[in-house]
């Protein structure tokens, strides 16, 4: 494990980006960047469960933690990527204290939750290391809820107060449309819920994350205390690099006539 609980607890600002290709190739070429951490996308990202394994192993021999987005806070679909070696768990789209709470029951062990108990798995190095890796199970996985839904803004204290619960984590494309004010992030009520959850999660001693569209905004967000910052992914990545080339090559094609040597 790559320490990525630890560092935030230390008080270290982490910048990340998402996977959505569902590519174990772009998966390692962002890990290899120099990222903190990246998440692999199963809510809204191209790949399946099944390409998740692959973006893992890629993403072994670089420095980012690897971290994955599941569809829903279902037992099964939090506890299998953990088995398979996700180094944390975001859960998208919690609306109260309940749902928070099935979602960290699936991320730890018993007593504390309701993981399931497999020793051959990934996660583990097939058995061997199975007893060091229930051990600091609880103290090394990275759980993450996000803040998207009005109702949520309800609970914030409550969800920041589960044990288990380490990052409060924004998104603001969902967060901004379910208040009303699709893509506002400047509106009086977005800057109200951002403020709300990270004065939630400071009064908990938790730590606040954002995706940010614009990464310009890097200095505003981290002024406010957030602490595990992504922006970019890897479909953005490679779209932005492919228009890019396309308009350069296209404004030396229209700037230049060719050569006629007859």
């Amino acid at each position: 494990m790559k320490d990525l609980k630890k560092r935030l607890q230390q008080g270290e600002t982490l910048n990340g980006c998402w996977l959505n290709l569902g590519s174990s190739l772009t998966a390692e070429i962002v890990g290899l960047a120099g990222f903190d951490w990246v998440l692999i996308d199963l809510e809204h990202g191209a790949g399946a469960e099944r390409d998740v394994l692959h973006q893992l192993q890629a993403l072994q021999s670089t420095s980012a933690a690897p971290l994955v987005r599941v569809e829903n806070h279902a037992l099964q679909r939090v506890h299998r990527v953990l088995d398979l070696g996700a180094e944390g768990v975001m859960c998208p789209r919690i609306n109260n204290l309940a749902e928070a709470q099935q979602a960290v029951a699936g991320w730890q062990y018993p007593p504390d939750g309701k993981r399931g108990v497999a020793k051959m798995v990934r996660t583990t190095q097939f058995g061997v290391n199975f007893n060091n890796y229930y051990e600091g199970a609880k103290d090394n996985i990275l759980g993450i809820i996000q803040i998207e839904t009005e109702e949520v803004l309800n609970h914030l204290d409550g969800i920041a107060g589960l044990d288990g619960v380490d990052v409060l984590f924004v998104g603001p494309a969902d967060l901004s449309m379910a208040l009303g004010i699709f893509g506002q992030f400047d509106h009086p009520r977005f800057k109200e819920a951002l403020k709300a959850t990270v004065d939630a999660a400071e009064r908990a001693g938790k730590a606040t994350g954002i995706l940010l569209f614009n990464p310009d905004d890097y200095p505003i967000y981290r002024g406010m205390g957030i602490r595990m910052i992504a922006s970019g992914s890897d479909a953005t990545f490679v779209a932005n690099g492919a228009r890019a080339m396309v308009s350069k090559l296209t404004e030396y094609r229209d700037s230049s006539r060719p050569t006629n040597n007859s």
